[in-house]
């Protein structure tokens, strides 16, 4: 069993800076790509950074692009997006994405899995 646990959302006032952590474990191999994707009120999810575990090549969303930025721990399974000048459009529940294949059987089976979710809230 995959669990993805975030941790260090909160509230910040803008021009603050967050830095948000995700610890994977369990039964993983095979990794493609973790990241990050958000959800603001009212609105679809949408991908904030991804990172690819082989080559390291980071992509970022437009509007997020020179102001957060994602990094990682291979050897710890573990994923940080720092969030600087932080803005009221950031405010979302953010959540940790992994992209990973395993074999069932003798079938190379792709899974998806996001954890539960962290609250960021910018405001005065």
């Amino acid at each position: 069993q995959v669990q993805l646990v975030e941790s260090g959302g909160g509230s910040v006032q803008p021009g603050g800076s967050l830095r948000l952590s995700c610890v994977a474990s369990g039964s993983i191999s095979n990794i493609y790509a973790m990241g990050w994707y958000r959800q603001p009120p009212g609105k679809t999810r949408e991908l904030v950074a991804q990172i690819y575990a082989t080559s390291g090549a980071t992509e970022y969303a437009d509007s997020v692009r020179d102001r957060f930025t994602i990094s990682r721990d291979t050897a710890k399974n573990t994923l940080w997006l720092q969030m600087d000048n932080l803005k009221p459009d950031d405010t979302a529940v953010y959540y940790c994405n992994l992209v990973y294949s395993d074999y069932v059987g003798a079938i190379l089976t792709p899974y998806d899995y996001y954890g539960q979710g962290i609250q960021v809230t910018v405001s005065s």
